[in-house]
């Protein structure tokens, strides 16, 4: 109050005189209080996180639209969609039709077109767009086309849901809410609250799943899907947390033609829990930054986002560097250079499509029919010559095309930070560790307690970045879980992975150096996991996670074993480290206790059979020769000497491979000096 010229009131006095520690609790919750986000925001996140900035701080358009959809009509569509439920729920006429013994679609379908035809689209719309606004006519005939589609879908669901309903109540009870608003606050790992609105467009209900559905209306077919599932997604979680019960997800595309994708609550929920409070905090960050700044939010991982970007000059010219630059082609002009390679070499086919990844472009080939996938596997080494690539490319054979992998000109790095920050995760958490980032921009991780992951086996040649790699997935384990769940033991021969973790609190025994130590450790973790197991005997609990809900929980221990092939010269080291791997790999699973091998020189008189069928899991960096990839990913499995180098690995599981990009952190630093001490 300024007392020069206003008196000052008694309520003013009132809160002059609150407890200050009140008002600093008060501050406190305002801070951590986010500024509020919408689902929409989280899909154009997915989308391009260059667009989710410019939008959030300038405004301006957001969607990007198909060059093959007409535009102007989602608004009208949408409301069309609201007024046809609205209709049908309070018009006989429409419960009639249901009155019937035998319902058939198409005719069903028909006759709920033509009432809401001859009430609703006709007069109030088409008509009086040819009367007085004659260009709109062309759009409102696309937009009955999508009405049509819909209302047949519709159709089938009403018909299913007929048999557990009277035709009195069908509409109410299959159509619950449209144009639904909702609101959740978001716990982000770094402890502060995000909220987030949205407003769906139906939530249906279908007897024969028992389930409530959600359901997002789109007028075309988008680009990306992935980003459509998160919007979707978000929705079914936040009904979900309103009802307490599933809550299913679909998207419909009714135009140029129907499609639907459907997601159970089951297929989503491990991604809703994992994924989006990490993406929300991700979001922040990049709305934090601000030029010129280093770790500007990334470009979108689809580059063909960028043709039909609504701000692309805005983008090119606020960013350091664009999505595509003068010196890195378009992957369209990639794919069609790439396809007349080919047909030099007599092997037709037909450009798909392209995605671009931190460090290659993925192109996607439909070979013409009598063109063996073969004979184009066997021209990678043809290829690296004529598109002059510094290693032979990547061919491998997928469910409908051929996928071909060229390096990036301008390779991106997957910045550690950008992916995961520090958090305290609960004592029943998963402990997961991170591999790398995929085509989509997404960080995929591996569950230890899961058989398939529980070890692993790593390689990879000098500069292949398996230092970098391995120091990136330690930091993904101390970054999100405390001394007092996770325990790390790090063997270290050469003296230059793990220097700046001597002295974390998350050591089981200080860093081995040496064979005799290197021998001690493994002797050790197998005493333990016998501790452990007679813990388990005497608890009746069949592994550590239900040993931890019931008993004073147990940390689980991961060995990061760098350089194995150091200790494997002397004949009596080799037998004693492969005895107690095989009792470890073997056992060691069910006690929480998890090995990570790696070698740069993966031969077979190094990483023995014994080692390899006791070590799930398969990470392959850029190898020496097609024989030590061989050696790492089994079999026949030559890819990784065709790798890129600096992170660019191969993770194997169930025989599946995925190419993926390691994180990066340029700096080491430690959880606590975020957030307090976690031991």
């Amino acid at each position: 109050s300024d007392t020069t010229t206003t008196a000052t009131t008694q309520t003013q006095f009132k809160y002059a005189k609150m407890d200050t520690v009140y008002l600093a609790s008060v501050h406190h919750h305002l801070l951590n209080m986010l500024q509020q986000l919408k689902v929409t925001d989280v899909k154009l996140a997915f989308e391009c996180p260059r667009l989710f900035y410019l939008v959030k701080h300038f405004g301006g358009k957001s969607l990007f639209i198909p060059p093959t959809k007409v535009k102007g009509i989602g608004e009208t569509f949408h409301q069309l969609a609201e007024k046809f439920i609205n209709l049908a729920q309070r018009n006989p006429q429409f419960q009639a039709i249901f009155q019937a013994e035998q319902l058939e679609t198409q005719k069903v379908a028909f006759q709920m077109q033509d009432l809401f035809y001859r009430q609703i689209f006709f007069p109030h719309y088409l008509q009086p767009a040819i009367q007085n606004k004659p260009h709109l006519a062309q759009p409102l005939n696309q937009v009955w086309q999508g009405l049509k589609n819909l209302i047949q879908q519709w159709s089938e669901l009403l018909i299913k849901n007929r048999a557990y309903c009277t035709a009195e109540t069908l509409f109410n009870r299959t159509f619950v809410s449209t144009e639904l608003k909702l609101q959740h606050n978001f716990s982000l790992p770094d402890g502060r609250q995000q909220p987030l609105v949205g407003i769906l467009d139906c939530l249906i209900y279908d007897f024969q799943q028992n389930r409530f559905c959600v359901v997002e209306l789109k007028t075309y077919t988008p680009v990306d899907p992935s980003a459509q599932l998160a919007q979707v997604a978000l929705y079914s979680y936040m009904v979900q947390q309103t009802k307490k019960i599933p809550v299913n997800s679909a998207v419909y595309c009714v135009l140029p033609e129907f499609k639907k994708y459907q997601y159970t609550w089951e297929q989503l929920e491990q991604s809703i829990n994992k994924l989006i409070p990490a993406k929300l905090q991700q979001m922040q960050q990049w709305l934090e930054w601000q030029p010129p700044q280093p770790h500007a939010p990334p470009p979108t991982s689809n580059p063909n986002l960028c043709d039909i970007c609504p701000q692309q000059p805005k983008c090119q010219s606020y960013f350091p560097t664009s999505h595509t630059s003068d010196n890195e082609p378009k992957p369209e002009a990639i794919g069609r250079e790439l396809v007349e390679t080919l047909e030099s070499f007599n092997k037709p086919t037909d450009y798909v499509g392209a995605i671009a990844g931190h460090t290659f472009i993925r192109i996607k080939l439909k070979p013409h029919k009598g063109v063996q996938v073969a004979s184009i596997l066997k021209l990678a080494k043809d290829l690296q010559v004529q598109l002059a690539l510094p290693r032979p490319p990547l061919i491998s054979p997928q469910a409908g095309y051929i996928s071909v992998d060229l390096p990036r000109k301008n390779r991106q790095i997957a910045y550690f930070q950008d992916y995961i920050q520090p958090q305290k995760k609960p004592d029943d958490a998963p402990v997961t560790i991170a591999v790398g980032v995929n085509l989509e921009g997404k960080l995929i991780e591996a569950d230890l307690a899961d058989p398939n992951t529980c070890h692993f086996l790593v390689g990879g040649t000098t500069g292949s970045g398996k230092s970098e790699f391995l120091r990136s997935l330690l930091l993904s384990l101390i970054y999100r879980h405390t001394p007092a769940q996770v325990k790390i033991a790090l063997v270290d021969p050469k003296r230059v992975t793990f220097p700046e973790f001597a002295t974390m609190p998350w050591l089981l025994s200080p860093i081995v150096k040496d064979s005799e130590a290197a021998i001690a450790l493994m002797q050790e973790l197998v005493t333990e996991m016998e501790r452990r197991y007679r813990l388990f005997e005497a608890a009746g609990c069949p592994h550590l996670q239900a040993y931890n809900q019931k008993h004073s929980p147990q940390p689980r221990i991961v060995c990061i074993f760098d350089e194995y092939a150091d200790f494997m010269a002397e004949k009596e080291t080799r037998t004693e480290l492969e005895a107690n791997i095989k009792r470890l790999g073997g056992m060691a699973r069910a006690a929480g206790i998890h090995l990570i091998i790696a070698t740069q020189r993966p031969e077979a008189k190094i990483v023995t059979p014994i080692i390899r069928s006791n070590l799930p899991g398969r990470i392959a960096l850029l190898t020496a020769s097609e024989a030590d990839s061989k050696i790492i990913l089994g079999g026949t499995s030559t890819e990784a000497a065709y790798l890129l180098g600096k992170g660019d690995l191969l993770l194997q599981v169930n025989a599946q491979l995925q190419r993926l990009q390691s994180l990066y952190a340029p700096k080491i630093e430690f959880p606590n000096q975020q957030f307090g001490n976690l031991s």
